[in-house]
This record gives C-alpha cells, sequence and structure tokens, in this order.
C-alpha cells in the first residue's frame, strides 16, 4: 500500500491517499467497487513478497451496525474472508474482514443500536499502523510535519487529516492491533505500504518507508 501525504508547510503534512501494492491490480479493483471503498483507495502491481500480519489495517467508521452489516456483507459477498464477525463491544460494534489481496479491513461504529437505515455512507477512513513504540514513532512523525489530533501516552497516537478530511492517519501497538484484529503479530516481508510525503524519503524505526509526493503522482487507480 502506497500513501501520499501533502504539506502547506513543513508544519502542516497530513495523509491525503493511499494506494494498496497488489499482485492482480484489476481483480482488487473490482473487489474494492464491489465492497464500496474505491473511491478511497489506488492500486499498483506489486510481487514483493510477505507473510502473515503486514503491521497495518484500514478502518471505516460508520453511522450503525445495520451499515456496519452492509459494508462486511459486501465484502464477504466479494470474495473476503471474515477474521472477526460483526459483534457488540464495550465500544460499540464492528466487524473485521481481510480482502482477497490480504489488506485488513476494521468497520465500526460506536453506536450500539441503529437510530436508521442502513447506508453505504462511511464517516471516516482510518489507516491504524502497528508500531514497536507509539511514543517514538509519534515524535519522529511530529519532527516530518504531522499535526497529533488525539494522544493516549503510548498506546495510541492519531494525527490531523488533511484538506481532504477523508483519511486519517494513526498509530497503535502492534501486538494490541493485531490482537484486536483477531490474527497472529508475527510477520515478515514487505508491509505492502508506503507513506508518500513532502520530507525526503526515509523508513521509520519499523520498517514502514516514506516516498516523496512527487514521485507517487503517476501512481495508475
Amino acid at each position: 500500500m502506497v500513501m501520499a501525504i501533502t504539506a502547506s508547510t513543513a508544519a502542516d503534512t497530513s495523509l491525503a491517499c493511499v494506494t494498496l501494492e497488489v499482485a492482480d491490480p484489476e481483480a482488487a479493483r473490482r473487489f474494492y467497487r464491489a465492497f464500496g471503498v474505491d473511491s478511497y483507495i489506488s492500486l499498483r502491481a506489486s510481487e514483493a513478497h510477505s507473510t502473515g500480519f503486514r503491521g497495518f489495517t484500514l478502518a471505516l467508521t460508520v453511522s450503525g451496525p445495520a451499515t456496519v452489516d452492509g459494508f462486511v456483507g459486501a465484502a464477504v459477498d466479494a470474495g473476503a474472508t471474515v477474521l472477526k464477525p460483526a459483534a457488540k463491544s464495550l465500544w460499540g460494534y464492528s466487524g473485521v474482514v481481510q480482502a482477497p489481496d490480504g489488506t485488513i479491513w476494521k468497520i465500526a461504529t460506536s453506536a450500539k443500536k441503529d437510530t436508521g437505515p442502513a447506508t453505504r455512507e462511511i464517516d471516516q477512513v482510518v489507516l491504524l499502523i502497528g508500531v514497536e513504540s507509539v511514543k517514538a514513532t509519534k515524535q519522529l512523525y511530529v519532527g516530518r510535519g504531522l499535526t497529533v489530533a488525539k494522544s493516549f501516552g503510548g498506546k495510541y497516537a492519531e494525527f490531523a487529516p488533511g484538506q481532504s478530511d477523508r483519511l486519517t492517519l494513526a498509530l497503535y501497538k502492534r501486538r494490541a492491533l493485531a490482537k484486536d484484529l483477531g490474527v497472529p503479530a508475527d510477520g515478515t516481508g514487505s508491509h505492502r505500504i508506503v507513506l508518500g510525503g513532502t520530507a525526503d524519503a526515509f523508513t521509520d524505526p519499523d520498517g514502514f518507508a516514506w516516498e516523496s509526493a512527487g514521485s507517487l503522482a503517476s501512481t495508475p487507480s
């Protein structure tokens, strides 16, 4: 997956788009169109080796349980595998699926009861990456120009969305993220994720690579 970020100044950097790296872009395109999230992502071909947990998830926040069920059902009908069936929890109602290309998606709502009919509307898309040290990675990203919107000690950090307000980047402990998704935390090879920004290329301590946003301009959708 590739993420591009934009910045009006060095101190105002934010996530702008997400590109998934997949083995079969055309098959993935059909899946994401059926799932209902194709307008939030782009795709490009990659044969990078990757096994186990890739260290990230994309999370959809929606209005209510019926809408969660609708997105989970659409994903399964299109070929996704259910990792955690949709169910109530302390925080609301959610389910987790894995796309045929291996990307894990969580669909969630803070509501435990529906106040209206199911919709196909998405309130927020959060790209959540699992890291060894939330505090250290947060400080690194702040130094690179991202603005922290929420922070809960060394457990979780969320950055301010960009001008499009379509995507949000957040950090979580890798093992805690894997547990939440219902998968083993172990994984090797490529994350299948690259963050693109205005800064020079670099790789963070967890192996998540950043590229110049300009180098992503020609990425096919």
